[in-house]
């Protein structure tokens, strides 16, 4: 699955916190990234356990679809990925 890593601002971070649910829904977790050949620290969100998986609306599909467009990715990947998703439902 493609990757892309932001550098972000304290403010942006309380921003995603907010739009990903955060500590409700997601929890928060710091992973090692190699970028270039150098390793990074990288915060990701991970859904909390017990949480039902669900599809994702229309308006969030529809803005990673555009990210994957203008950056070039896949989007055979983000199509399989939301069609899994209908079935687990």
């Amino acid at each position: 699955m493609p990757v892309l890593v932001w550098d972000i601002q304290p403010t942006d971070e309380l921003a995603l916190d907010k739009y990903e649910g955060c500590p409700r829904f997601y929890r928060k977790e710091t992973l090692l990234v190699c970028i270039n050949s150098e390793h990074v620290e990288a915060m990701v969100y991970v859904m909390n356990s017990g949480r039902p998986l669900g599809t994702p609306s229309r308006t969030y599909f529809n803005t990673i679809l555009q990210g994957y467009l203008s950056l070039g990715f896949d989007i055979e990947i983000l199509n399989a990925v939301a069609q899994n998703s209908l079935q687990t439902r």
